[in-house]
């Protein structure tokens, strides 16, 4: 008995550092429902799962759907603050979100698509605005990541892979596109294997946008919370300088990589979208 009550007591005193990061029901709160002031919660709406032909489909709302719908409004409002007044010399924020679009036009989808990627830059801003805004959310105190949930990143790549399909069906037509998969020129008999590779390269492109996001978001927050989690676990006043000083400097690492992610992810479906509709370049 006394075995189990001290594994049990040392069991509380362990730190959840992987629920700090997986997905949850709960939205955590400093103060309210809280026993130690900072350590609240508040429990969001749960639902019961339904089926679809035959899958289970569960609608509960979960803190990282609070954090899509909190990225979402922020980008909706700030970029409505920005742009009501449109004027031909733009400053203050107007001029920060214009500084972005124009770099990533001109820089980044107009080189690679060329000017037939601009009917795609509504997409791709979105994507980028949208993935930049959640992973900052991330970085405050008692938020999460929802570029963290590899159902999230699932989703967004998902949706590369369908505007990719449409883009090459509507620039090559059904069966055009299906022959552009397999390169030109090869032996007959070698269709049976590159038939199968190309349709693997096809899937593996939107599997690589989805995981690359989801772990550099994972991993940045997991080695912050791990250096955080020393203090508590060592029990050592020594330790906790040396372990504040390299987590902020993995905080102000997730900063820059936040952009960085958001960038990459938008660069990498730019090229995957023209390289569906233009398969000859």
């Amino acid at each position: 008995m006394a075995d189990n009550a001290h594994a049990a007591g040392a069991a509380d005193q362990q730190i959840d550092i992987i629920g700090h990061i997986l997905d949850s029901n709960k939205l955590d709160v400093p103060f309210i429902n809280a026993q130690n002031y900072l350590d609240g919660s508040i429990q969001l709406p749960e639902f019961p799962p339904f089926q679809v032909f035959g899958l289970t489909i569960d609608m509960s709302i979960t803190r990282h759907v609070v954090m899509m719908w909190l990225a979402s409004a922020l980008l909706i409002g700030l970029l409505l603050s920005a742009f009501r007044r449109p004027r031909l010399v733009p400053g203050g924020l107007a001029n920060f979100f214009e500084a972005i679009v124009v770099f990533l036009r001109d820089e980044v989808i107009t080189p690679i698509m060329g000017e037939d990627g601009r009917r795609y830059l509504p997409y791709l801003l979105t994507v980028f605005f949208f993935i930049l805004f959640c992973n900052l959310l991330g970085l405050i105190p008692y938020s999460a990541t929802a570029t963290g949930n590899i159902s999230v990143t699932a989703g967004l790549a998902l949706c590369t892979f369908v505007l990719t399909q449409a883009a090459g069906i509507a620039n090559n037509g059904f069966f055009g596109y299906c022959k552009s998969l397999v390169p030109g020129g090869i032996p007959w008999w070698l269709l049976p294997i590159m038939i199968p590779v190309e349709l693997v390269s096809l899937f593996a492109k939107p599997f690589a946008l989805c995981i690359r996001l989801f772990a550099n978001m994972f991993a940045g927050h997991m080695v912050i919370l791990v250096f955080l989690g020393l203090i508590i676990m060592l029990k050592s006043y020594l330790i906790a300088p040396f372990s504040v000083a390299f987590a902020v400097a993995i905080y102000m690492l997730e900063i820059f990589v936040s952009a960085v992610q958001a960038f990459i992810f938008t660069l990498l479906s730019a090229l995957f979208i023209s390289m569906a509709a233009h398969p000859d370049h």
